[in-house]
């Protein structure tokens, strides 16, 4: 269990933090960048469970904290010392997803054009969350070309965005509360 008793540390006023074997890093480093970006996420799926309930609701805690299994993952550099004690995203993880998506899109008719962000509030914080997710998932793709990163991770984040997707249609009334993009609507 985590225990924190003091919120500053003053470690951080020259523009370093530590990640959490100890090593100090730029806070502009890539993998500083993707797992700051994963805690955006998580911030606006907590807005989004403001206004979802049951198990749509179960399923963003289940993922809240999936995803500080994954910042604590990204910020653990691979091969250190303290490798064994890591806290990894797991495949499991990632197939409990791919199992909600799919049980999600049951009663969802499919589309035939793409959705704009909106509808109910659930589904317009859905979508924010995705696109940060999304986001994510781009900086960690990229900090793995500097160093190495479980590949789980990556994989869990592109999930995360469908999963986000599917269920901000299921928020949506099972897809008939969608906003639909008209293309050119407006170019007459």
């Amino acid at each position: 269990m985590v225990k924190i008793d003091k919120i500053y540390t003053r470690g951080g006023d020259k523009g370093e933090t530590s990640l959490t074997d100890g090593t100090r890093a730029k806070k502009y480093n890539q993998r500083i960048e993707a797992y700051g970006t994963v805690d955006e996420s998580n911030a606006t799926i907590g807005l989004a469970r403001m206004h979802t309930q049951g198990s749509e609701d179960d399923m963003l805690s289940r993922i809240q904290n999936d995803l500080f299994d994954l910042g604590a993952d990204v910020s653990m550099p691979t091969g250190s010392k303290f490798e064994d004690s890591a806290l990894r995203v797991t495949q499991e993880q990632v197939d409990r997803l791919e199992h909600e998506i799919d049980q999600m899109n049951e009663n969802i008719s499919p589309l035939n054009s793409f959705v704009l962000p909106g509808g109910s509030k659930a589904s317009a914080y859905l979508h924010l969350s995705r696109t940060i997710v999304r986001r994510a998932e781009r900086l960690l793709v990229a900090a793995a070309e500097e160093v190495e990163i479980s590949p789980i991770t990556i994989k869990y984040l592109n999930r995360l965005s469908d999963h986000l997707f599917i269920m901000s249609r299921k928020t949506n009334d099972d897809g008939k509360g969608d906003v639909l993009w008209t293309p050119g609507e407006n170019r007459k």
